[in-house]
């Protein structure tokens, strides 16, 4: 007879557990929810708010500031996107930069930690001469 009353309680228990689980995962549904609800008013509160009175000026294709000219095909320098590039690099410099300062002061990690960001600075030393070596960092 005790054994199934620690069967019982044994599966009570699980039921209790899974109960929490679920628990934690309906919070975070609801907040998903709530978050689409949000987002939702706010297109439904600006496409009811907002004027609409189309006009040749309004439907014409507009890029940067420049009227659509001749074909849709135009040639992009190549440049914007090195320079877009290095802030990538100097970017994930600083992400990497921050952690490593409070692991350093850490015990035990001090000497290992200064190996490896040399190690992490150099990768960048060459990514950056070797945009210099190219001419990137030439302003023209």
């Amino acid at each position: 007879m005790s054994e199934q009353t620690v069967v019982v309680a044994a599966d009570v228990h699980n039921v209790v557990v899974s109960a929490d689980y679920f628990q934690s995962y309906s919070v975070v549904g609801l907040l998903a929810v709530i978050g689409m609800l949000f987002v939702a008013v706010a297109f439904g509160a600006g496409r009811l708010l907002r004027p609409v009175v189309p006009t040749p000026e309004k439907l014409m294709t507009y890029e940067c500031g420049v009227d659509p000219v001749g074909e849709g095909w135009a040639h992009t320098q190549v440049r914007y996107y090195v320079y877009a590039f290095l802030y990538v690099i100097f970017a994930i410099d600083s992400i990497f930069l921050f952690p490593w300062a409070t692991i350093f002061a850490a015990p035990g990690y001090g000497a290992t930690t200064l190996v490896e960001m040399f190690v992490f600075l150099g990768f960048l030393a060459v990514g950056l001469l070797y945009a210099y070596k190219k001419g990137v960092l030439a302003w023209t």
